[in-house]
């Protein structure tokens, strides 16, 4: 039975705390991919205690600690969880995140709107750190869920994806591990779609396909080295849409068209269907 609660839009949550250790922050990086290749290569995300390196902390690790259980804390209403799709992500940092440290949380959900084969919930969420209030980073999302369209709520804002001309002028192929889904579950989404043959078949999935979130991650990882050197302290902002699943072991292959505050960017599976779709990524 789907029932939403189309009266919850503008509901802000409770604040809630998060914290973090510089393990959780290691683990995360691991699930996304990090020293896969190179055990050597990334000893910044991987370690925090090699010979003159300090420790960073993708960017991306923010959504993890921002965004867990968001859909038990708003009333959103009555669905099946196994017809949840996520839809798309937008993370825009205000400055490093530091290896340990403590967050307030604060979500609010911005829209219900009507995609006609399903409904798409979008929701906010703010980190200020605990102890200065000082704004760490937002994040957005969508949530898509199956066959709840329908109820004639309001359209999609229009997007502010510019189709790129031309040929790109990188493409990044990065591969990923058929364990990457049971690894990047460690950093706390045990959503079972991504583990359990019986329900990701009630799903509608031959098989546990990877978290939209461990690909954004991925793509993430190979977007900072390409377009901010590595560099944590660059990054600003990246946005993308979830076009289709992956599978756990494919590889996967980044085209970017290049400007001056960063790239627009499409990420295709190995048969060359789009996975990642509307990329924007910008760096400092």
């Amino acid at each position: 039975m789907t029932a939403l609660n189309l009266d919850a839009v503008g509901f802000r949550a409770e604040p809630f705390t998060v914290s973090w250790t510089a393990k959780d922050a290691t683990l995360y990086a691991l699930g996304v991919g990090a020293g896969q290749a190179d055990p050597q290569s990334e000893l910044s995300l991987t370690t925090e205690n090699s010979a003159g390196i300090e420790q960073q902390v993708l960017p991306t690790f923010g959504i993890v600690l921002g965004q867990s259980g968001l859909l038990r804390r708003i009333p959103i209403g009555e669905f099946d969880r196994a017809k949840v799709l996520h839809a798309d992500q937008q993370i825009h940092l205000s400055g490093a995140i530091s290896p340990e440290g403590a967050a307030v949380i604060q979500a609010q959900l911005e829209g219900i709107q009507d995609k006609g084969t399903g409904a798409l919930v979008v929701i906010s969420a703010t980190a200020t750190d605990l102890d200065t209030g000082k704004q760490l980073w937002d994040s957005r999302l969508g949530y898509f869920i199956r066959g709840a369209g329908g109820f004639g709520g309001p359209p999609a804002p229009a997007s502010k994806w510019r189709e790129p001309e031309g040929e790109p002028d990188t493409v990044i192929t990065t591969a990923t591990r058929p364990d990457q889904a049971l690894l990047y579950r460690l950093s706390g989404d045990h959503n079972p779609l991504h583990s359990d043959p019986v329900f990701a078949a009630r799903a509608g999935f031959d098989r546990p396909i990877l978290h939209g979130l461990c690909t954004y991650g991925v793509v993430h990882r190979a977007l900072l080295e390409v377009l901010g050197k590595g560099d944590v302290s660059r990054f600003c902002h990246m946005y993308a849409r979830f076009s289709r699943p992956v599978l756990p072991g494919e590889h996967l292959r980044t085209a970017l068209w290049s400007d001056g505050a960063g790239a627009w960017f499409r990420t295709s599976d190995e048969a060359g269907r789009t996975v990642l779709d509307h990329g924007r990524f910008v760096v400092r």
